[in-house]
C-alpha cells in the first residue's frame, strides 16, 4: 500500500513538473513582440491616388513586414489643413505644388524630403453612353444642364479645370452649370450615376472606371504642368520610416504600378 501511495505521489509530481515546463515555453519571445508591434506610419494622399497607394500597400507589407502603412486620403487642400490643425501624418502626397508649399512656408516640412513624385493629365469625361459631349465646345450647349469640378480652393483637379475653362474662354459662360464636389474622386461618381454630364478629372481617375470614358484630353497649355510633390512632415515620430516609403514610392516597381493606373514618371 505504502509503494502504491508513494508511485501516485510521484506521478503527480512529474505531471506537475511536465505543465510547468509546458507553460514556460510558452512564453512569448522578444522577436514576436516585435513582429506584433510593427513600427505604423500614417500617409495623408490625393483622393485620386487611392488605388495605386492601395496596391503597394500591399507590395510594401509583403516587403517590409515590419512596417504598417495605413492611408488618409481626401482633397489635398483639406488634408494640408488638416497637416498644418496639428492632425497627425507621417507623409503628405498632394495632387497639387501650392498645398505643400504652404506647408512647407510654415515650416511643417522635414527640411530636403520634398520632391515631385508623379504626373498626370486632365480630361473631360462623360457616361459611356452619355453621346451629348465630344468636345470641350459642347460644354455650351443647352442639352449638357451640368458639369462637375472639384472645388478649385481645395481641389487641385478642380483648379486645373477652372485655369483650363479659363484660358479656352469658358468659365464664364459655364459657371451656371458648374456643380462644385469636395475631391476629385466625388466627380468621378457624379459621371459614373449619371448625376451630372460631364465631369474633369485625372486621366488616372477614369481609367479606373468602367463606367465613364475620356471625351478629351485637355491642352497642357491651358493650365499649370499636374505634379504630385510628396514630402516628410516635420512632427512625424517615425522619419525613417516614412522617408524609406517615400523611396519605395520612387523605385522602379512602384512607378509601374503608377503608369499601369494612368499616371506619369517625371525626368529625373
Amino acid at each position: 500500500m505504502k509503494k502504491v501511495t508513494c508511485l501516485l505521489i510521484f506521478s503527480f509530481l512529474l505531471i506537475l513538473s511536465l505543465v510547468g515546463c509546458s507553460s514556460g515555453g510558452s512564453t512569448p519571445s522578444s522577436t514576436n513582440v516585435t513582429q506584433a508591434n510593427p513600427t505604423e506610419i500614417l500617409v495623408s494622399a490625393a483622393a485620386s491616388l487611392q488605388n495605386s497607394l492601395t496596391e503597394l500597400q500591399k507590395a510594401y507589407a509583403v516587403k517590409t513586414p515590419d512596417v504598417k502603412v495605413t492611408f488618409s486620403f481626401g482633397a489635398s487642400g483639406t488634408l494640408q489643413q488638416q497637416i498644418e490643425q496639428g492632425a497627425p501624418a507621417d507623409l503628405f502626397i498632394s495632387a497639387g505644388k501650392t498645398q505643400v508649399d504652404a506647408l512647407e512656408q510654415k515650416n511643417l516640412l522635414v527640411k530636403d524630403s520634398r520632391i515631385d513624385l508623379l504626373g498626370n493629365d486632365l480630361v473631360l469625361i462623360t457616361g459611356k453612353d452619355n453621346n451629348k459631349v465630344t468636345s470641350l465646345d459642347d460644354l455650351s450647349k443647352s442639352s449638357v444642364a451640368q458639369i462637375s469640378i472639384g472645388t478649385p480652393a481645395s481641389v487641385p483637379a478642380g483648379k486645373y479645370a477652372q485655369d483650363a475653362l479659363t484660358s479656352l474662354k469658358l468659365w464664364d459662360s459655364l459657371q451656371p452649370k458648374l456643380v462644385m464636389a469636395k475631391d476629385v474622386t466625388s466627380v468621378l461618381n457624379y459621371v459614373e450615376t449619371g448625376n451630372v454630364d460631364a465631369g474633369f478629372v485625372y486621366r488616372s481617375d477614369a481609367q479606373g472606371s468602367t463606367k465613364v470614358k475620356v471625351v478629351v484630353v485637355v491642352p497642357e497649355s491651358s493650365h499649370k504642368p499636374i505634379v504630385y510633390p510628396a514630402a516628410v512632415i516635420l512632427a512625424t515620430k517615425n522619419k525613417q520610416a516614412a522617408e524609406d516609403f517615400l523611396k519605395y514610392l520612387q523605385s522602379a516597381d512602384a512607378q509601374k504600378v503608377f503608369v499601369k493606373d494612368g499616371f506619369k514618371t517625371l525626368a529625373k
